[in-house]
């Protein structure tokens, strides 16, 4: 059963885990285990989905619960006034605390570079005494906090790739060794990758609606091997 984080007559947020899919996709044809048909079988009514989240980020996601509704949502998405924070593990620690990376992405579909702008923040530092990579007798690792300012295929990954500071577990878009180190040490198959906060507004009631999603137990068990306190640490972020 999913976890409801909020839920009124128009809208309704979940708390998407990692591993499972928005809605049905080409690359998954065959699977029939998605969020849209869980929700929609557990609440009884038509769902669809306002916005997407990669399958392996877990989660606030936004669903609509009449048509009406959803091209409203998708409109404050589309004009950035829709906001999002997300946490990352990362390889490194950065020099700059606090930037924003301005760093047009291509787009997969079309080919065409397009604007790209995400904001992080650094809010927790660790230093372990692994060698991950070979080189160093320690490895260094940072807790990102994260704002999209635009919405782009996998824009954090590449964003944080661009920079160098890879996504612990990211597959695609990250650094194998520290993967590959992370599964050995910690039994990680997962990517540090979570949709921490969403606020958006409801077009029919007026309302402002923001929620938080509570970090999965592999972030947390990670957080923890990095001698991070999560609640205090992400208590402090709020």
């Amino acid at each position: 059963m999913l976890d409801i984080l909020f839920e009124d007559e128009h809208l309704i947020i979940i708390d998407k885990p990692a591993g499972l899919l928005v809605h049905r996709t080409r690359q998954a044809f065959g699977e029939d285990e998605n969020a849209l048909i869980q929700l929609r079988d557990q609440i009884g009514s038509w769902v669809a989905p306002v916005h997407r989240l990669d399958r392996a980020t877990s989660g606030t996601l936004l669903f609509a619960k009449n048509e009406a509704i959803l091209p409203l949502m998708k409109a404050q998405f589309s004009d950035r006034k829709v906001e999002k924070t997300y946490l990352a593990i990362v390889r490194g620690i950065p020099v700059e605390k606090e930037n924003l990376i301005d760093h047009p992405l291509t787009s997969e579909r079309s080919g065409k570079l397009q604007e790209a702008q995400t904001k992080y923040k650094v809010i927790a530092e660790s230093e372990i005494p692994f060698n991950s990579t070979g080189r160093y007798p320690t490895s260094r690792y940072s807790l990102f906090e994260v704002d999209l300012m635009t919405g782009r295929t996998h824009q954090i990954r590449r964003h944080l790739a661009h920079i160098r500071h890879y996504i612990v577990g990211d597959k695609k878009h990250g650094d194998n060794k520290q993967n590959i180190f992370f599964e050995k040490q910690f039994r990680l198959n997962n990517l540090l990758l979570h949709a921490w906060k969403l606020s958006v507004n409801n077009p029919i009631t007026g309302e402002k609606i923001s929620v938080s999603c509570p970090i999965p137990v592999h972030f947390r068990t990670i957080m923890q091997e990095l001698a991070w306190k999560p609640n205090e640490i992400l208590q402090a972020s709020n």
